[in-house]
């Protein structure tokens, strides 16, 4: 059992497989032919020649794909690389690059080499949910712990390039400010955080022009607004807290109503000022960064989960030892109905009248990140707490 044990928790184990996971199914659609890969990958690939053409870039192109954009324009030099690459090489090399820059991401977190790989192991097949249909999500989870990460490690001028690469990609990465008071230059960060939000204004009208950009910031506040409108009325996204609740009783539910609450007790983190440099509390504030915009959007769709999941796996790692029957139930009930129920792991007839009807995939996060929340109130953080434990679970 130990020779096991050691094998499933070996880095060669873990990494395999991760990005095994990861590409599968990207590879077997590009095997199966171009009109295999998703329709994902062709979205951010429009992005970039419609920004070089100078084309709207949330305007329906049906001749290429059949969905719309919605990310913002930086995001073409983002995508340039691959976009200009076969269309069956650039996809792969993109899930690649987004697996590898969410892994490089973790490994920078202050963990034991053990708890790095745990999450990693315990992520990898929302990886696959993610990667299967070519999403950004992992890039953007990668952002926000790059965000936690350089500000520890008093980097805040790479914090404020994370921090607004996130928000102007997907506004997702607004959340990397939750990290604010961590930072010991809190000067530089708004420093650093306004020179790159110039920065990545600007750089766009380098392959169009400065009249389009602004036009397409425009454009996309507008798109926004729209697909916001038609989230809450759609059964493939809105997998959020919201979208649960007005499936089961309330279809009328306002998403203030509810939004307003995760709001205030997301901010009530912040009154154990005390805490602020102790380990264990910050990475209970990342694990609930990362959860919050996913569980509280109208836009969060299965494939967005990688983000929160990522959270769920911070959250345990840190968990108070011996873990609670709580604690142990709480990651049990995630791994099953977040994160295997997309798959045809889990039985199809609960999966298509229970879960996906009812947004049930997002309850196991947000009883998660309820829990965070009265960690980071009433958990007693002692100096002690700073030395993570080295054996894994």
């Amino acid at each position: 059992m130990d020779k096991v044990t050691r094998v499933l928790t070996s880095k060669p184990f873990v990494l395999t497989l991760w990005f095994g996971l990861c590409l599968f199914p990207v590879i077997k659609s590009v095997i199966e032919g171009h009109s295999h890969i998703h329709n994902n990958y062709f979205v951010y690939k429009g992005n970039f020649w419609h920004v070089l053409h100078q084309q709207n870039l949330f305007a329906y192109y049906p001749d290429q794909y059949f969905d719309l954009n919605h990310y913002g324009p930086i995001f073409s030099l983002v995508i340039a690389p691959f976009a200009m690459l076969p269309d069956w090489l650039g996809v792969l090399l993109w899930v690649v690059f987004t697996a590898w820059l969410l892994l490089k991401s973790v490994e920078q977190l202050p963990v034991t080499r053990e708890h790095y790989l745990l999450i990693i192991l315990l992520c990898a097949h929302e990886l696959m949910t993610s990667t299967a249909n070519v999403q950004i999500n992992p890039l953007v989870a990668a952002l926000i712990i790059f965000s936690f990460t350089f500000i520890r490690k008093e980097r805040d001028f790479w914090a404020g390039l994370t921090i607004a690469l996130g928000i102007f990609i997907k506004l997702y990465g607004v959340v990397g400010l939750a990290f604010f008071f961590f930072s010991k230059n809190k000067i530089k960060l708004i420093g650093s955080l306004l020179f790159w939000s110039a920065v990545l204004f600007v750089l766009p009208m380098l392959i169009s022009s400065p009249s389009f950009i602004v036009k397409t910031y425009h454009d996309w506040y507008l798109d926004l607004v729209a697909k916001n409108a038609e989230n809450e009325t759609s059964t493939r996204v809105d997998v959020s807290v919201m979208g649960m609740i007005r499936k089961i009783a309330f279809p009328q539910l306002s998403n203030i109503i509810v939004l307003v609450p995760g709001i205030i007790l997301f901010g009530l983190s912040y009154l154990r000022i005390k805490a602020f440099r102790n380990l264990n509390f910050q990475l209970l504030i990342l694990s609930s960064t990362l959860i919050f915009p996913v569980i509280f959007s109208t836009g969060s769709e299965s494939p967005t989960y990688i983000i929160a999941f990522v959270g769920v796996a911070v959250w345990f790692i840190n968990a108070e030892r011996p873990l609670s029957k709580l604690d142990i139930f709480l990651l049990v009930l995630a791994l099953i109905l977040t994160s295997l129920s997309p798959s045809d792991l889990f039985p199809r007839y609960i999966k298509k009248t229970y879960v996906e009807p009812y947004a049930l995939k997002a309850l196991p996060c947000f009883l998660i990140w309820l829990k965070i929340i009265f960690e980071t109130l009433f958990r007693n953080f002692t100096k002690k707490d700073l030395n993570l434990p080295s054996q894994t679970v």
